[in-house]
């Protein structure tokens, strides 16, 4: 994935390719590597006009479709990527509010996952968000803090 990222870029395209950096133990050293969030999976911005100027490319092997079209990746959802991916930590003080609805469209409006728009869910007595990318037909769970969340409308 990263090769071909490499060589799209060089190819004047706009990329995406979420990297999850993880340690890896063997018996006799540790190793921060970073690998594909999804595997096999890149993200091009493009138009449908210029997909044909993807399949040249070493490494590229098809374009994920989605009901017989190429799919589309809405940029909320990629920034929802970026957002799972970033590190971070947090100290502010928490803030009593009522908890949205279960199955409610929410946004996060501090901490490290600061932007991201999921769906809200509650179990165990634990707040935690569904970030889904519906064109993949995927998504991630993430616990949150109640005082983190604000409900939210997407047009």
């Amino acid at each position: 994935e990263k090769k071909v990222n490499e060589r799209l870029m060089n190819a004047n395209f706009e990329t995406y390719l979420p990297l999850l950096t993880t340690l890896k133990i063997w018996s006799d050293r540790k190793k921060k590597v970073s690998a594909p969030l999804i595997p096999s999976t890149l993200f091009v911005y493009t138009t449908e006009n210029q997909l044909k100027n993807i399949y040249p490319i070493q490494g590229v092997s098809s374009i994920l479709n989605y009901l017989k079209k190429p799919a589309v990746v809405h940029e909320h959802e990629i920034n929802n990527m970026r957002i799972l991916l970033q590190e971070g930590n947090t100290n502010e003080a928490l803030e009593e509010i009522a908890a949205p609805v279960k199955g409610q469209t929410v946004k996060v409006t501090r901490g490290p996952f600061q932007g991201l728009i999921a769906t809200a869910i509650q179990t165990e007595q634990k707040f935690r968000v569904v970030v889904e990318l519906h064109s993949l037909g995927t998504g991630f769970l993430v616990n949150v803090p109640k005082s983190y969340i604000r409900k939210v409308t997407i047009k």
